[in-house]
């Protein structure tokens, strides 16, 4: 896939929306990619993650991990076109956890997938917990990198759609200062505006 019918693609699924958002991230942006409205679509999610499992298919991938709820459905697409375990991780009392029986075994190799990267504190945050159980990260993957590559999160890195798209804090907001009202359609609300 290459970036101008990706991006088509979110544009004409009503993925790319135009407005005022508070990212997951706590930033603020007058667009919001909503990947779920792109991926609710099958043909579209195989095609997307094929891109994501070819390019890590040569690293010895044994689980794929994503940070709940955006990058589950990536994640397990991914994970199951490599043919290897699919886990997540997911937010307890606002610490990002791996529960439900799911674990990384001591030298476990593997790959972390999420659909949106503003910041990468979520992908950090699941990297600490791979690191900390003894896995090794073998790479990250997206399906969008709004930073246009400059947040690197691991040597291997990879995202099918990665463009610059501005953010703002809170306070340096022009639609904030505006008054221009605003949405938080992301999946963690931990952030005050």
């Amino acid at each position: 896939m290459t970036t101008s019918p990706l991006l088509d693609l979110f544009t004409s699924t009503g993925a790319l929306l135009e407005g005022h958002f508070k990212l997951t991230s706590g930033r603020h942006s007058n667009s919001y990619f909503q990947c779920a409205k792109v991926l609710q679509h099958p043909e579209h999610l195989s095609a997307i993650c094929r891109a994501i499992a070819e390019h890590f298919a040569e690293k010895g991938v044994e689980t794929v991990i994503s940070p709940a709820i955006g990058g589950i459905v990536v994640g397990t697409e991914v994970g199951r076109q490599l043919g290897v375990k699919t886990i997540f991780a997911e937010r307890k009392e606002g610490v990002m956890t791996i529960r439900r029986g799911f674990s990384v075994e001591p030298g476990e190799r593997v790959l972390v997938i999420e659909d949106v990267i503003t910041t990468g504190g979520s992908v950090l945050e699941v990297i600490r917990l791979i690191e900390a159980a003894g896995g090794v990260v073998v790479g990250v993957g997206s399906v969008v990198d709004r930073s246009n590559g400059r947040v690197r999160l691991a040597d291997e890195q990879f995202s099918v759609l990665s463009m610059e798209v501005v953010s703002f804090t809170p306070e340096e907001c022009p639609l904030c200062k505006k008054g221009v009202a605003i949405d938080a359609p992301g999946s963690r609300a931990s952030h005050q505006q």
